[in-house]
C-alpha cells in the first residue's frame, strides 16, 4: 500500500509490532488478585484476567458461565449505560427522569414485541438459551452486589437518586425497536409530492439502482403531515435529556453513521493467511459504544467489542473464524395511512371491511408526579402511532424488526459460537438489523453474508412513500436470507464494504425491494482502490488503511478550480499543491473542508426552491454535487459553466475569509485540526453535579484529521447552526485488524476506553493512542493473555456444587 497518510511504522509503534514486551514484565510484577463471592447464577469459579487497557480475559469452566461473566463485567463497567439503554428500550425512565419523558417511554412500550416472548426465547437452541439466561443473571449478580453497597453505584444514580432496575431474560425477546429511519423519508417524499416537487429528493437522497418514486394508488399527498408519524417520530429521537439535555442531530447522525470492513485472501496476503478489518463509526461519546471482552470456555473462545445490553461480541473472532460489519441497507419499516371510523376512531376499514383496533392500556410511572394512563392500539398492519379523528385518519407501521422469530439481541452468541461458513450464515438468520457481515476462517476462505429482515411487498408498493392502510399494500411476510445476496472466496482475492449499493450485477433489485437509499462510495473505492493495489496486504497495511485521510473527491474538486483573481491567488496555490491528504496538521485540508462546506451550502440555494427548503435543508448528496459541478447544467442559469466557475471562487473567497476570522492571517498557519476537534461530555453534562463529577474529554488539543468521505471517516455537520461546524462528532472509536490463524499478532483500538465510571483508570486511557492511531495487540492466547494481565479475578458462585 503506498501513499495512504500513515506509516506502518506510525500505526503499530505502541502495538503488535513490539508485542508484549513493553509491559509484560510490569505487568506481572504489578498483577492484583481480587475474590468476587456469592454470586447469584454462576455455577463454578471463573478467572478474569485483566489486561492494560482494562479488557477482561474471562475463563470459564462452561460457555453459559462465561456468558455470566460478561453480563457481570458490563454492568460493573457500563453499569449507567447499560440501565439507561434497558429503561429507555422498556420505556421506564419517566419514572427516574419525570414527565418529559412520557411520551418517550409511550413510543418505547408501543414496540415491544407483543407475542409470546417465553415461545420465541424456545425457538432458539438450549444452549443459547443457557447463555442469554446466564447473561442476565450475570447483570443481575452485580446489581445485587451495588444494592447491598451503594458506594459501588456510579455517580449517575447517585447524583438523580435512584436504583438500576432488574433484568428478566424475556427482556432480550421483547426489547425489538431497531429504527432505520426511513419513514421519516416517505413522509417527506409524500409532502414533496403534495407541493409538486418530489423530483428535488434526489438532489439529497438519489435512488440506487436507479428508480423513480410514484405515488401509490390511493395516497391523498396532500393529507399528509409530519403528524402523522406520531410517536414513531418520538422513537426516532434522542430522548429528551431535556429538558436533561438536548442529544443533537438525530438525523445528522444517522446520515453518517456507517463503516468499513474488508476480508483479503490468503492468495493477497504477505503471510498467506486471510486478513479481516473493522472499523465501524458511529456517534462520539462516553463511554464510547463498544466494550471489548474476551470470553473462552470448553467450546467456546471470542474476543472483540460486544456492546452494553447485548451478550457475546459483535466484531471480532474466535478460534476458527473472524467477523465484522458494517451498515448494510433494507427498507425495513412502512407507514399506512388508515381510514377510521367517523364515530368509532378505533375502528378502521381495512380487507373491505370495518375492524376494532386491539387496545392495551397501560400505566407510566412518573417521577415527582401522579402517572398518566395511556391506550396502546395496534392495527393489522401494526402499532398504531398517530389517530386524528377530526380527519379520520390514523397511521400504522409495519417493521421486520417486529416479526416473530426476529432478534436483535441474542444473535452474538450463534455468531459466537460458530465455526465455519455454513455455521456463521444459519447464526444470521434471525438476525434483523440491515447488515453488511463479512467473514474469514482459519481454512483460508473469506465471505461475505448481507442480512437482516426484508420485507416482501406487494407489486405496486417500492417502500418510498406512506400507503393506504386498507389491505392492498399490506407485507405479504420476510423473505428469508437465501433472498439477499453474498459471496465466498470471490475471485478478487478481496471483499470490501463501506455502506456503498453493494447489490451485484444481476441481482433482482426491483423484483425484491431491498432498499433505494444508500451511501456515497467515496470510501469503498478508495478501499478498493488500496487493495487492489497491495498484492501482498499486512496487518500493518490494513491498520494503515483504517486511517486513511486521502480524498480523491477533493483533489478532483480541486481540479475543477480555473483562472482565480489576484486575491485569490495565494489559496488557489495552496491547494493546487496539495497531495489530497486530509490531515489534521494541513492547511490546505482546512481550506478545502471550509471550501467544501460553501459549496454544499450555494449550490443548495441555487438548486432547491425556497420554497422547499423546509423539507429538504441540505446538504445536496456529495456524489450529486460532484457530478453537477463537473457537468453543470442548464440549472445553473444561461452559461452552466460560468455560474459554476463564479460559484466555486465566490466560495472560496468566502472560505479565506472565514479561516483568516478562525485561525489567523498567517495562512502557513492554518490547520484543519484547529477546526476539526473532539470534545466528549457526559449526556447529562448540563446537570452541575454530573459536569463536576464527569470531568470534559478533548476539547481545543484533540484536532483530528479526515472528514465524511475518507476511509478515516470524521464526521462533521455542516448545517450546524453552532460556533463550530467542523468539530468532529462520529467516526470510526473501536477498530480492529484480524490475524486469521495467528491471532496474537491482531489489533484494535477502543475510544475513549472501556468504563464510563470516571473513577476508573480505563475511563478515557485509550484516547492518546486512538488520536494518533497506535494500534494496541488484542491478546487471544492462555500465554498472551497470562503475560499481558496486570489483575486477576475470580467470581465466586454462591453455592459450590
Amino acid at each position: 500500500m503506498r501513499n495512504i497518510g500513515c506509516s506502518r511504522r506510525q500505526i503499530l509503534l505502541g502495538g503488535a509490532a513490539a508485542g508484549f514486551a513493553t509491559f509484560s514484565p510490569m505487568a506481572r510484577a504489578a498483577r492484583q488478585r481480587m475474590v468476587v463471592a456469592a454470586l447469584d447464577g454462576l455455577s463454578a469459579p471463573v478467572e478474569v484476567l485483566e489486561d492494560h487497557w482494562g479488557v477482561p480475559h474471562v475463563r470459564a469452566g462452561s460457555i453459559p458461565d462465561a456468558f455470566f461473566a460478561n453480563g457481570f463485567l458490563v454492568a460493573r463497567d457500563r453499569l449507567w449505560e447499560l440501565d439507561f439503554g434497558h429503561r429507555q428500550a422498556l420505556g421506564q425512565l419517566a419514572e427516574v427522569f419525570g414527565p418529559d419523558f412520557v411520551d418517550t417511554d409511550t413510543a418505547n412500550r408501543l414496540f415491544l414485541f407483543r407475542g409470546d416472548a417465553a415461545a420465541e426465547l424456545a425457538r432458539f437452541s438450549p444452549q443459547v438459551q443457557d447463555c442469554a439466561r446466564a447473561y442476565v443473571a450475570g447483570i443481575n449478580a452485580r446489581l445485587a452486589q451495588v444494592r447491598a453497597n451503594p458506594d459501588l453505584l456510579p455517580p449517575e444514580f447517585t447524583i438523580f437518586g435512584y436504583m438500576p432496575m432488574s433484568w428478566d431474560v424475556l427482556d432480550l425477546i421483547r426489547i425489538r425497536a431497531e429504527v432505520t429511519g426511513n419513514t421519516r423519508a416517505e413522509i417527506r417524499r409524500a409532502r414533496l409530492a403534495a407541493r409538486g416537487g418530489l423530483s428535488y429528493d434526489a438532489l439529497c437522497t438519489p435512488l440506487e439502482p436507479a428508480h423513480e418514486p410514484r405515488v401509490p394508488g390511493g395516497l391523498d399527498v396532500h393529507a399528509v403531515s409530519q403528524g402523522d408519524l406520531g410517536l414513531f417520530d418520538v422513537l426516532q429521537a434522542s430522548p429528551p435529556l431535556g429538558r436533561v439535555r438536548d442529544a443533537g442531530d438525530t438525523e445528522h447522525r444517522r446520515t453518517n453513521s456507517g463503516s468499513n470492513a474488508w476480508v483479503i485472501a490468503p492468495s493477497r496476503t504477505a503471510t498467506q493467511r486471510p486478513i479481516l478489518a473493522n472499523d465501524p463509526h458511529l456517534s462520539f461519546g462516553v463511554p464510547g459504544p463498544r466494550y471489548v471482552i474476551h470470553l473462552s470456555a470448553p467450546g467456546l473462545d471470542v474476543i472483540g467489542g460486544g456492546t452494553a445490553g447485548m451478550p457475546g461480541v459483535m466484531q471480532g473472532h474466535n478460534a476458527q473464524i473472524a467477523f465484522g460489519r458494517t451498515n448494510f441497507h433494507i427498507d425495513q419499516e412502512d407507514l399506512f395511512i388508515l381510514r377510521t371510523h367517523p364515530t368509532h376512531p378505533d375502528r378502521y376499514f381495512h380487507d373491505g371491511a370495518w375492524k376494532q383496533m386491539e387496545t392495551v392500556p397501560t400505566h407510566i410511572a412518573v417521577r415527582g408526579e401522579a402517572g398518566r394512563d395511556v391506550v396502546l392500539r395496534y392495527a393489522a398492519q401494526g402499532p398504531v402511532v398517530s389517530a386524528d379523528p377530526a380527519r379520520r385518519r390514523a397511521t400504522a407501521v409495519s417493521a421486520t424488526w417486529l416479526y416473530p422469530g426476529a432478534n436483535g439481541l441474542l444473535v452474538n452468541i450463534g455468531l459466537n459460537l460458530a465455526h465455519d461458513w455454513d455455521s456463521f450464515r444459519e447464526a444470521l438468520r434471525v438476525h434483523t438489523s440491515p447488515t453488511n457481515f463479512t467473514y474469514a476462517d482459519t481454512a483460508g476462505n473469506i465471505g461475505w453474508q448481507a442480512a437482516g429482515g426484508l420485507p416482501s411487498r406487494v407489486d405496486g408498493h417500492d417502500g418510498l412513500l406512506p400507503v393506504p392502510g386498507d389491505g392492498h399494500y399490506d407485507w405479504k411476510g420476510l423473505q428469508p436470507l437465501e433472498m439477499l445476496p453474498s459471496t465466498f472466496n470471490p475471485a478478487s482475492g478481496w471483499f470490501a464494504t463501506s455502506n456503498e449499493m453493494n447489490l451485484p450485477p444481476g441481482y433482482p433489485a426491483q423484483e425484491r425491494r431491498v432498499s433505494f437509499e444508500w451511501r456515497d462510495r467515496f470510501r469503498h473505492d478508495r478501499v478498493a482502490h488500496v487493495l487492489e493495489e497491495t498484492p501482498r496486504a499486512t496487518i500493518a497495511d490494513c491498520a494503515a488503511l483504517q486511517h486513511d485521510t486521502f480524498s480523491r473527491l477533493a483533489l478532483d474538486m480541486v481540479g475543477l478550480l480555473g483562472a482565480v483573481p489576484p486575491d485569490l491567488m495565494d489559496v488557489a496555490a495552496l491547494l493546487r499543491g496539495w497531495d489530497g491528504h486530509v490531515h489534521a496538521d494541513s492547511a490546505a485540508a482546512a481550506l478545502y473542508e471550509v471550501w467544501w462546506t460553501r459549496l454544499e451550502r450555494a449550490l443548495h440555494t441555487l438548486l432547491i426552491p425556497a420554497r422547499l427548503h423546509d423539507l429538504l435543508p441540505g446538504p445536496i448528496n456529495a456524489t450529486v454535487q460532484k457530478t453537477l459541478l463537473h457537468a453543470p447544467d442548464a440549472r445553473f442559469g444561461a452559461n452552466p459553466a460560468q455560474t459554476r466557475d463564479d460559484m466555486l471562487v465566490t466560495a472560496l473567497r468566502g472560505a479565506k475569509s472565514e479561516l483568516r476570522d478562525r485561525l489567523g492571517p498567517v495562512m502557513a498557519a492554518w490547520r484543519w485540526g484547529t477546526l476539526h476537534t473532539i470534545t466528549l461530555d457526559h449526556a447529562l453534562a448540563h446537570v452541575p453535579a454530573i459536569a463536576a463529577r464527569f470531568p470534559q474529554l478533548g476539547g481545543a488539543r484533540t484536532g483530528t484529521g479526515g472528514d465524511p468521505y475518507t476511509v478515516m471517516a470524521r464526521w462533521y455537520n455542516p448545517l450546524s447552526n453552532g460556533h463550530d461546524p467542523y468539530v468532529a462528532t462520529g467516526g470510526a472509536s473501536y477498530l480492529m485488524v484480524c490475524d486469521v490463524g495467528e491471532w496474537d499478532h491482531s489489533v484494535f483500538l477502543n475510544f475513549p476506553g472501556q468504563s464510563g465510571d470516571p473513577r476508573s483508570a480505563h475511563y478515557a486511557d485509550f484516547m492518546p493512542d486512538w488520536l494518533r492511531g497506535r494500534m494496541q495487540p488484542l491478546p487471544f492466547s492462555a500465554h498472551r493473555v497470562r503475560a499481558a494481565a496486570v489483575g486477576r479475578t475470580i467470581l465466586q458462585p454462591a453455592h459450590t456444587p
